[in-house]
């Protein structure tokens, strides 16, 4: 229109004024100069409305000033044509996009939670027609926000808030099924629907941390028990064989004089290893090491053998 109106302008400047009572003169061949600018204006102007470019991703539909959407006339990607002014081109984004949808709401046991969903939405490319006479091309902002806080509720009130956190994916299984079947009514098509983020009160948050130092310090003390207990029994255990030990050893000297000759043997050899690896070289007999290795009968016989030999001076 802007290029008709130029047109018309600088025509009318090119008319020479000045004729009798005032009436321009108009020059010979000037109506027809005058018809071919109004002639290429039009044109202009059809030329540019009536070439329409979809790009990837979209698609678009036809409004019709006669008879309204038409509803089998789609444009496709590309280069697509339309009757000026009749028709008017409504072009739809059919990709993918997020939409991040906070919302607060109480569990089975009265706790506040806030949920942070993730949705993938687009429109359904062979419904453009429904969408656009029932939400218009701002479909998501209209539609989404509310479906996802109502199926969101409706799930969230069936589970507690230990429940939340331990079925987090049966939860959000839940949602996008529900929220699947909400936005299949309005022509929406959703890819995924994820729980981003889930919190709840400071009040209910700390509670549940107490509860966890409270446990941990039950454990705590269970475990000290126990360790206790076993430390005891172990105790127990170990006198008992001591005990043991030393009834068996008694029975075995009692029964077997030479058990008692074979541990000092034992104890002599075990002496004598330790001071060949030692740095000082020291020289002992079985005296200084205070071990009678010969036994208490060498000992006794030598004894008497000496009190002979001097009993027989006398």
């Amino acid at each position: 229109m802007n290029n008709l109106r130029n047109a018309f302008s600088k025509a009318w400047q090119s008319v020479p004024k000045g004729g009798a009572g005032g009436a321009p003169q108009v020059p010979a061949g000037a109506g027809a100069g005058v018809s071919v600018l109004i002639a290429l204006g039009l044109g202009t102007y059809g030329a540019y409305h009536s070439v329409v470019t979809v790009q990837p991703g979209h698609r678009g539909i036809v409004y019709n000033r006669f008879g309204g959407l038409d509803d089998k006339h789609h444009l496709k990607e590309g280069l697509n044509f339309v009757i000026p002014w009749f028709q008017r081109p409504i072009v739809y984004d059919i990709r993918t996009r997020p939409q991040p949808i906070d919302t607060t709401s109480g569990s089975k046991d009265l706790q506040m939670v806030t949920i942070s969903l993730r949705v993938l939405f687009k429109p359904d490319a062979e419904n453009l027609g429904f969408i656009y006479r029932r939400l218009g091309t701002d479909y998501d902002v209209r539609v989404l926000p509310s479906i996802v806080n109502e199926v969101t509720k409706a799930v969230v009130a069936q589970y507690n808030a230990a429940e939340l956190l331990t079925k987090r994916d049966q939860v959000s299984k839940q949602v996008r099924d529900l929220l699947l079947q909400r936005a299949f009514d309005f022509k929406i098509q959703l890819d995924d629907v994820a729980i981003t983020h889930l919190s709840f009160s400071k009040e209910y948050t700390a509670a549940v941390e107490a509860k966890q130092v409270a446990q941990q310090d039950s454990e705590r003390a269970k475990y000290i028990v126990e360790r206790a207990l076993q430390e005891k029994k172990s105790i127990v255990i170990r006198a008992e064989g001591e005990a043991k030990s030393a009834e068996l050893i008694g029975n075995a000297i009692k029964n077997n004089p030479a058990f008692l000759q074979l541990r000092r043997i034992e104890a002599s050899k075990e002496i004598a290893q330790t001071i060949s690896q030692s740095g000082n070289k020291v020289y002992l007999d079985s005296d200084s090491l205070m071990i009678n290795t010969l036994g208490d009968n060498v000992s006794g016989d030598k004894t008497e053998a000496a009190a002979g030999k001097k009993g027989g001076w006398y």
